[in-house]
């Protein structure tokens, strides 16, 4: 039998949101490299009878790296396993499948993806912010937050993010809030600005802490606030009220 990798995202954590697909080809898997950001009631789901290989990354810690994870993928597969690389969210939105696909074809490896639902959108959902709104925001611009907004040679416009309006949602911020906030607010972007952080997305200690753009970092931080966390930056969220939160139990994996 040939080998083959599929680059499954396993989307904001809830297993109801996995897709059909992506249910089929976990439950057929003989190799799963999984993440941690599928959440802990995904990767308590995956079959026994599968090698499952941890290739999550703990803050700069990284059980495994990015060279590694993709020697396994490309070694599995040519041994005439069916590999899944398991991604939270979905698996072409930072989540690095783009470079595993590169790799994946450049060593003749049969791949197929399989999208997910991507936390940028599903996670403010859960908590009655949406992206977009015809009152607030026509746009949303999604960006990752793991890059220093003061390095040289930064690949994202500051300037342009502070003034192009909409929804901003910031993914893998956490760690730079304060940055992120400062360097907005120099370029333009009104103190005022409402921002939400949403912590563990659709999981059983799922938080989500609000504040105006200029407080948000000293907020963040009275609150101890961690990642996994998606931030939203825009007038949408003035649309979060704490009765509109999705409730968990009834997806099934609230207490």
């Amino acid at each position: 039998m040939e080998g083959k990798v599929f680059l499954v995202g396993a989307g904001p954590g809830d297993p109801g949101l996995l897709t059909v697909r992506a249910c089929a080809v976990i439950a057929s898997a003989d190799v799963i490299l999984y993440d941690q950001l599928p959440g802990p009631e995904i990767l308590a789901s995956l079959p026994q009878s599968a090698e499952q290989i941890d290739c999550g990354k703990y803050g700069q810690s990284h059980i495994l790296e990015q060279d590694s994870i993709e020697a396994l993928m490309v070694e599995r597969a040519r041994a005439g396993k069916q590999v899944v690389r398991l991604k939270g969210g979905d698996p072409f939105l930072f989540g690095r499948g783009g470079e595993e696909l590169e790799t994946l074809r450049a060593h003749g490896v049969p791949v197929e993806v399989v999208p997910g639902v991507t936390s940028a959108i599903a996670v403010p959902a859960a908590v009655g912010i949406p992206v977009t709104h015809r009152r607030y925001a026509s746009v949303v611009t999604i960006i990752t937050g793991h890059e220093d907004p003061d390095k040289e040679g930064s690949s994202l416009d500051w300037a342009a993010l502070a003034k192009v309006g909409g929804t901003l949602v910031v993914l893998m911020g956490v760690g730079n809030i304060g940055e992120i906030a400062r360097v907005l607010l120099s370029h333009g972007k009104p103190p005022s600005t409402p921002v939400a952080i949403i912590e563990r997305g659709y999981r059983k200690d799922q938080r989500v802490t609000t504040a105006p753009l200029n407080l948000i970092a000293t907020r963040a931080s009275e609150e101890g606030v961690k990642p996994p966390a998606v931030i939203v930056i825009g007038g949408v969220v003035d649309l979060y009220t704490q009765s509109d939160t999705i409730d968990l139990a009834h997806l099934g994996i609230g207490p």
